[in-house]
């Protein structure tokens, strides 16, 4: 079943950014663009050449006015221990969901019974709270946060012109499309 267009449920999970624990809920993700970006577990291989990717292009994604918040099912204590030994995720300024009792990576649809971990999932959420655009991948492929950027940007341009689309590889600024109203069923 298609996860576009579902509205994220209420939730209340604990946090690690900036040195600090905070409460992370579904009132501060309304209003504004927000990236899901789910991973199995920290200490792990993959998700820190990610994670790092992603804390790279973080001031992008602040600029158009979009949330980070990464998600995995460890606990936001572990989060930290990770912040503080790892060069890499040192790096990252956004927040770091911790989501032991799995309210986000089931309502997401992410978790892995028996594993206790949550997929490879990336999922763009509106100023609404729903969900405009996902991808889940098998755990040992990484991600590209350039792609999750421009896929950000083309999300918002269609939410703010719904009466254009967006062409594959569009870039701000970049010719968009404008269907016919005989075309539109066909889209």
């Amino acid at each position: 079943m298609s996860m576009i267009n579902k509205e994220v449920s209420d939730f209340e999970v604990q946090a690690f950014q900036k040195g600090e624990f905070k409460t992370v809920t579904k009132k501060d993700i309304l209003g504004k663009w927000s990236v899901f970006f789910f991973y199995p577990a920290d200490f792990t291989f993959v998700c820190p050449t990610e994670l790092e990717d992603l804390a790279n292009k973080y001031e992008n994604f602040k600029k158009v006015g979009c949330e980070i918040y990464s998600v995995s099912c460890d606990t936001h204590y572990v989060h930290k221990a990770w912040h503080d030994e790892s060069e890499r995720i040192k790096k990252i300024e956004f927040p770091m969901l911790a989501d032991p009792r799995h309210i986000l990576s089931l309502d997401f649809d992410v978790y892995i019974e028996g594993e206790g971990t949550a997929e490879r999932g990336s999922f763009i959420v509106n100023p609404e709270g729903k969900i405009v655009a996902y991808d889940v991948i098998e755990g040992n492929v990484g991600r590209n946060a350039d792609e999750l950027f421009r896929r950000v940007q083309a999300c918002q341009f269609v939410y703010e012109h719904g009466d254009e689309v967006c062409p594959a590889k569009w870039k701000p600024g970049e010719e968009t499309l404008k269907p016919s109203l005989d075309l539109v069923g066909q889209l």
